[in-house]
């Protein structure tokens, strides 16, 4: 089966308010002791049952950072932002606030909003400011992230 042929889309072809919605994923136990792993955060309250049932979120819960990793991995499963793969030149800025615990068994997704679109003075790209919200399956945001992407123009993108 070839491809699905995604449109290439540049920063010229971006409009302040388009939203779009991730498919969702579900966190498993796995998830967080990979992580754990992976970040040496060994932190009681994502590792140790017998401590996390003691605090006020009653069991384990996934590490924030987790969370963030998931939200971008999530966000490339969008179509602006596969759009956008070759495009983008970089991260400039992440804002990150953590609203609500989320646990092993919760399925998240992400609610992407394009709120600030800035040319370069040069014209050959733009600053794209995308809000990338994680929502679980009770419909409560349990994140909220602000990004800000280095992103190709026509100009500075077709013959780059």
């Amino acid at each position: 089966m070839p491809p699905l042929d995604i449109q290439k889309l540049f920063f010229d072809d971006l409009v302040e308010g388009m939203e779009f919605q991730s498919p969702g994923r579900t966190i498993t136990e796995s998830d967080i002791v990979a992580f754990a792993g992976l970040s040496g955060d060994y932190n009681q309250l994502h590792v140790d049952s017998e401590f996390a049932a003691r605090t006020t979120h009653g069991e384990r819960i996934a590490h924030g950072l987790l969370v963030l990793s998931i939200t971008s991995g999530l966000s490339t499963r969008v179509v602006l932002m596969a759009g956008l793969a070759e495009q983008i030149i970089g991260l400039l800025n992440l804002e990150c606030r953590f609203k609500q615990a989320t646990k092993i068994g919760d399925t998240i997704h992400v609610r992407l909003r394009i709120t600030e679109l800035r040319m370069t003075s040069k014209g050959d790209s733009g600053v794209m400011t995308l809000s990338r919200d994680a929502i679980n399956q009770q419909g409560t945001v349990v994140m909220e992230s602000i990004w800000k992407l280095l992103i190709r123009s026509r100009v500075g993108g077709e013959h780059a």
